[in-house]
C-alpha cells in the first residue's frame, strides 16, 4: 500500500517502491512505444553531470570522443559469429527507407512502400563494434596510428521484452569506448584501467561501493576474450551489474582485417578493447541510496544540492523582502563558490509542501531561511539524509556547505559498504548456499570448479548466477573443494540474484 507520499515502502514491494520513486521525483515517464522511456528534466540533468564528470576523467586517459553512425549494415554483424549472436534477438531492423499513404478519410493511414525496399536491411545499433571496426580498418596502416583511443557518447536499442526504467530498456544512453593496440599486453593494460575509472567514478560520484572482477565465460560479453566488472549491491540485496570492460583480443581486427605494419615491417592484427556504462546507473543510485520518502541523492551528482526556502511570518509581508534579500545573498554566494543552488520563493506553496516535493527529489541540502534566521546571521538546515535541523553560520556558508555535503556523501558510500559487507556471505556448499540465499539474500563468495554447465543448472533451480570473480580473493581458492561438484576450486566465485 502506498503511503501518503504516493510511495510504497520498499518492505511491502521493493519492485513498486523503485518505479513509485521514478514517479514522485520526475524522473522518467513511460512512453507510448512499449520499453522505452522519457528522461524528464530532473532525471537527465542527473545524466548530465554523470556525463560531464565521466568525460573529465575520460579524456584524463588520454581518450577522445568521436561519432558513429547509428544504421549498422546487416552483413556487419554476420562478420563475428560470437557478436551477433548474442546480440540477434535484441536487433531492431530497418527494412524500408520510405512510408506511402494509403486509404482516405477516417481509413487513412501510412505503410512501408514496398517499392521502398533496402537492398541490404540495416541494424539499430545495440552496440558500435562492427561499425567501428569496419572504420579503424580503412584509418589504421601503421605501428604511428597506434593506440586508437575512442569513445562516443550515444543511444542503443536492444529490444528488450522485459523492461524496467533505467534498469533495463529498449533504447538508453550511454558511453561506450573502443581502442586499437599493436600488443595484447596494451590492450588488457586498457581494459583494466578503465575498469578502474568506473570503479572509482562510481564510488566518486554515486557514493557506490563496487567490487570489481572478471566474469565467467557464460557471462562474458559476446566476441570478448575476458570482461571485467563492476558490481554493486541494492537495498534488496540483488547484484546490479553497473559497467563492464571487455578485452576483445584480434577477434574484431581479423573479423575486419585490421591490420598494421610493425617497425620491422611485418603486418599484424590489432589487439582490441571496448567498455562502456548507461543510464543503467541512475537506477543504481536510486536502489542502493533512495528511502521510503522518495529519492537521495548523493551530492557530486544531484542537480540541485542546495535549496533555499525563504519564510516570511507576517500576514502583511512587510518582513518578505528583508528575508528574501537575506536568501537570495546566500544563493548568489553558494552559486559562486560552484554550488548547484536553487531558491523556491513561490508564494502560493506554503513551507511544508515545498520541503515535501525537495525531499522526493532528493536534494541533498535544504536550508529554511526565516526572520530569526536573518537576525542571527544563520541558515537553518535539513540533510536529505535525515538527523536533526542544525543552524551554519553565514560568514563562511561556503566552506559550512563544502563540509557538509561532502560528509554527506562520505556517510553514503560508507552506509552502502557496511550494508553489501553484512549481506555477503562465505559457504563451504551448495545446501547453505540454497538456505541462506533463500533466507536472506545476499552475496555469496564459494570455491567454485569452472563449469559452464553446472553454472547454468544452478541459475535454473536459484536465479543466482556468477556476478564475477572478484579481484583479491582468488587465492582464497587454493585446496579448496568446488561448493557444488566437489572437484578441486578453480576460483572463488561471487553469486547472487541480479537484475
Amino acid at each position: 500500500m502506498a503511503t501518503q507520499s504516493g510511495i510504497t515502502p520498499r518492505s511491502e514491494d521493493y519492485s513498486q517502491w523503485y518505479l513509485d520513486v521514478i514517479r514522485e521525483a520526475t524522473l522518467a515517464d513511460y512512453s507510448p512505444v512499449k520499453g522505452s522511456m522519457v528522461l524528464r528534466p530532473h532525471g537527465f540533468a542527473i545524466w548530465d553531470n554523470l556525463k560531464t564528470d565521466l568525460d573529465r576523467r575520460l579524456k584524463e586517459t588520454g581518450h577522445v570522443n568521436a561519432y558513429f553512425p547509428l544504421f549498422i549494415p546487416m552483413s556487419f554483424l554476420s562478420k563475428e559469429a560470437q557478436h551477433v549472436e548474442g546480440f540477434a534477438k535484441e536487433c531492431a531492423v530497418v527494412t524500408h527507407h520510405r512510408l506511402r499513404a494509403v486509404g482516405e478519410g477516417d481509413s487513412a493511414r501510412v505503410e512501408p512502400d514496398p517499392e521502398a525496399e533496402l537492398a541490404e536491411p540495416l541494424i539499430v545499433r545495440p552496440t558500435s563494434e562492427t561499425m567501428i571496426w569496419h572504420m579503424y580498418g580503412k584509418w589504421i596502416d601503421s605501428y604511428r596510428d597506434l593506440p586508437v583511443l575512442i569513445n562516443q557518447w550515444a543511444n542503443v536499442v536492444r529490444w528488450e521484452l522485459k523492461t524496467r526504467p533505467f534498469l533495463r530498456t529498449a533504447e538508453f544512453l550511454w558511453q561506450e569506448g573502443h581502442t586499437a593496440h599493436a600488443t595484447r599486453h596494451e590492450a588488457v593494460a586498457e581494459a583494466e584501467q578503465m575498469l578502474e575509472v568506473y570503479r572509482s567514478f562510481a564510488e566518486d560520484m554515486l557514493a557506490l561501493p563496487m567490487i570489481t572482477g572478471v566474469k565467467s565465460e557464460n557471462e562474458r560479453f559476446a566476441g570478448a576474450e575476458e570482461t571485467y566488472t563492476i558490481e554493486a549491491m541494492m537495498q534488496n540485496t540483488w547484484a546490479l551489474q553497473s559497467g563492464t570492460s571487455h578485452f576483445l583480443g584480434q577477434n574484431f581486427a581479423k573479423a575486419f582485417d585490421v591490420t598494421y605494419q610493425t617497425e620491422e615491417g611485418h603486418h599484424e592484427h590489432v589487439w582490441a578493447t571496448s567498455w562502456g556504462v548507461s543510464t543503467r546507473l541512475i537506477g543504481a543510485l536510486i536502489m542502493a541510496h533512495s528511502d521510503d520518502t522518495g529519492l537521495v541523492l548523493p551530492p557530486p551528482v544531484a542537480p540541485i544540492q542546495v535549496v533555499v526556502i525563504p519564510i516570511w511570518r507576517k500576514k502583511d509581508g512587510s518582513d518578505k523582502q528583508v528575508v528574501v534579500d537575506y536568501a537570495q545573498d546566500i544563493v548568489d554566494r553558494l552559486r559562486a563558490a560552484g554550488f548547484r543552488v536553487h531558491i523556491d520563493a513561490r508564494e502560493k506553496l506554503k513551507p511544508g509542501a515545498k520541503y515535501y516535493e525537495w525531499e522526493r527529489k532528493g536534494v541533498p541540502l535544504r536550508m529554511e531561511i526565516g526572520p530569526r534566521d536573518v537576525e542571527k546571521g544563520a541558515a537553518f538546515c535539513k540533510l536529505r539524509t535525515g538527523g536533526d535541523k542544525f543552524n551554519l553560520d553565514v560568514r563562511d556558508i561556503e566552506e559550512s556547505v563544502a563540509q557538509v555535503l561532502k560528509n554527506m556523501h562520505e556517510t553514503l558510500l560508507e552506509n552502502a559498504r557496511t550494508f553489501r559487507d553484512e549481506n555477503t556471505h562465505e559457504v563451504d556448499s551448495y545446501d547453505a548456499f540454497k538456505t541462506s540465499l533463500a533466507d536472506k539474500g545476499g552475496f555469496y563468495l564459494v570455491p567454485w570448479n569452472a563449469d559452464n554447465d553446472a553454472e547454468d543448472a544452478i541459475k535454473e533451480e536459484t536465479k543466482a548466477t556468477i556476478r564475477c570473480y572478484p579481484f583479491g580473493e582468488q587465492h582464497k581458492a587454493e585446496g579448496r573443494s568446488c561448493f557444488y561438484s566437489g572437484k578441486p576450486a578453480t576460483h572463488m566465485a561471487l553469486f547472487a540474484r541480479a537484475y
